[in-house]
């Protein structure tokens, strides 16, 4: 899957998050986490991020999350529609998420 533009999932409200995807010109996962958690959550948001993406078949991404205390199946379900949208795909199936957890 290629990112071809830039999208937006998600909200800055209580208990959500907002990703905002992006192409990079470097072959990497870049992600910008701004969350009042941060000192306790930062590194298992940043893994989650990171490990979402990386099932997707993503290797060049830039991604900005805004996020305001959002649990885990938030955090997956907005970053994936984001990476989707900035794909231009309309074709996923969620069921696909009950083997990641697996």
């Amino acid at each position: 899957m290629e990112i071809k533009n830039v999208a937006v999932a998600g909200t800055t409200e209580s208990s959500d998050i907002m990703f905002i995807i992006n192409q990079n010109e470097n072959p990497n996962i870049e992600i910008e986490l701004q969350s009042a958690v941060d000192k306790q959550y930062g590194d298992h948001i940043r893994q989650l991020i990171r490990n979402t993406v990386q099932q997707l078949g993503i290797k060049q991404v830039k991604i900005k999350a805004i996020d305001k205390g959002a649990l885990d199946c938030t955090i997956k379900a907005r970053l994936i529609t984001a990476i989707f949208r900035a794909a231009e795909d309309n074709n996923f199936d969620w069921k696909v998420i009950d083997s990641w957890n697996a």
